[in-house]
C-alpha cells in the first residue's frame, strides 16, 4: 500500500505545479519575492512606504455552485476569473488596490491539465485586477469528493491610504447613485439557477435568441472585475462616497451595507437595461420580482454613491474604462435601507 493507491498522486501534484507556472508568471508584480513552490508567498511592502497611513484590506470567497456548470460543460478556463473577481471586487469597494492573491483548489482527483486550466483563469483574473498570484494549494480529497469534481476558493490582499478609504460615512441626502453594468449572473444564486433550468449538457447547449448565445455561455460568463473602473474614477478626481458590490443578497442586502444611518437609497428599476438572462430566469422559473432583486445583480454589478456635481465626471471616467454605467437613483433622508421603484 502507498499514498497513490490510497488515492493521492503526489507526482500529479508536481506536474500541476509545472503546468501552471507559465500562467502564474504572467501575474508577477515588481514586489513579488521568490518563485512558485515555496512554503509561503513573499511580497515586498516597500512600494507603499510613502503612504501616510497604509491600511491592508483582505477578502476571501469562492464561486459557489457555479462550478457545477463548469463540470457539465467541461469548461474550466473562466471559473478562476470568477474566484478572483469575488474577492477583489469586495476590497475595491473599500478603495483598495489589490496587491496579491492566493487560490485553493480541492479536488477528488488531481488531473494536472485540468488544474492548470483552472489556474489559467485565476491568473487571467489577477491580470485584470493587477494582483500578483503569489501562491496557492491544490488538495486531493479521494473519498470525500467525486473524482471529476473540484471546489475553488481564494484570498486577496489590497492596500489603501486611510484617507482614501471608501466608508460611506459621508453619504448624504441628494447624492447620486451610479450603477456599473454586470456581465451576467456573476457568481451568486446558482443554487436557484440550477433549480430553474435543467442542468444537462443538452439544456446548457440550447441556443436562445433573446440571449444571443447558448444558456451555458450566458450562465458561465465570468464575473466582471471592477478594479480598473474604480481606478479610472479615482484618477478623474472623483471622491466615491460609497460603493456596493452587488453579490449574494442582491440589492436589498448589499446596498444598505454602504449606507450610514439616516439615509435611504432609492433605485429606479427602469433607469438601466436588465440583462436578458435575468428576464429569462424570472419567466422560466416563475420567480417573484422581489426575489430576483433580493438574489441577483439584475444587470448592475457595482453601485457607487457620489456627489451630484461629480455624476457626469464619474460616467465619463467609467466609459473611458470601457464600462457601461447609468445614473440609477439617489440618496434620500429616511430609515437606512433601499427602495426599488
Amino acid at each position: 500500500m502507498d499514498y497513490k493507491k490510497a488515492g493521492v498522486d503526489i507526482e500529479a501534484g508536481y506536474k500541476s505545479v509545472e503546468l501552471m507556472k507559465k500562467y502564474v508568471k504572467e501575474t508577477v508584480r515588481p514586489e513579488v519575492m521568490g518563485g512558485l513552490g515555496g512554503f509561503s508567498g513573499a511580497f515586498s511592502l516597500k512600494a507603499i512606504k510613502d503612504m501616510e497611513n497604509p491600511v491592508l484590506l483582505s477578502g476571501t470567497d469562492g464561486c459557489g455552485t457555479k462550478v457545477k456548470l463548469a463540470f457539465i460543460m467541461d469548461k474550466h478556463d473562466t471559473i478562476g476569473i470568477d474566484c478572483v473577481a469575488m474577492c477583489v471586487n469586495d476590497i475595491v469597494c473599500a478603495g483598495a488596490e489589490p496587491l496579491f492573491f492566493l487560490d485553493y483548489i480541492a479536488c477528488g482527483k488531481n488531473y494536472p491539465e485540468k488544474i492548470a486550466t483552472i489556474v489559467s483563469g485565476v491568473a487571467e483574473g489577477c491580470k485584470q485586477s493587477g494582483a500578483a498570484l503569489i501562491g496557492g494549494e491544490t488538495a486531493e480529497h479521494p473519498g470525500l469528493m467525486p473524482e471529476d469534481e473540484y471546489d475553488l476558493a481564494g484570498f486577496a490582499v489590497g492596500v489603501a491610504d486611510e484617507k482614501d478609504l471608501i466608508t460611506g460615512a459621508n453619504i448624504k441626502a441628494g447624492d447620486t447613485l451610479i450603477g456599473i453594468a454586470s456581465s451576467g449572473v456573476h457568481s451568486n444564486g446558482f443554487s436557484l439557477v440550477r433549480k430553474i433550468f435543467e442542468m444537462t449538457e443538452e439544456s446548457l447547449n440550447t441556443y436562445y435568441d433573446e440571449l444571443g448565445k447558448t444558456l451555458g455561455e450566458a450562465l458561465l460568463a465570468p464575473t466582471k472585475i471592477y478594479v480598473k473602473a474604480l481606478r479610472s474614477v479615482k484618477e478623474a478626481g472623483v471622491t466615491v462616497k460609497g460603493c456596493s458590490h452587488i453579490t449574494g443578497g442582491g440589492f436589498y442586502e448589499n446596498i444598505p451595507r454602504m449606507l450610514p444611518e439616516g439615509v435611504r437609497a432609492v433605485v429606479k428599476k427602469d433607469s438601466y437595461p436588465v440583462l436578458p438572462i435575468f428576464t429569462l430566469m424570472q419567466k422560466v422559473g416563475n420567480v417573484e420580482e422581489k426575489m430576483m432583486y433580493n438574489t441577483y445583480n439584475m444587470g448592475l454589478g457595482m453601485i457607487l454613491a457620489v456627489d451630484p456635481a461629480d455624476a457626469d465626471k464619474t460616467l465619463e471616467a467609467l466609459k473611458a474604462a470601457g464600462e457601461d454605467a447609468y445614473v440609477v437613483g439617489q440618496i434620500e433622508a429616511g430609515e437606512k435601507g433601499v427602495t426599488l421603484c
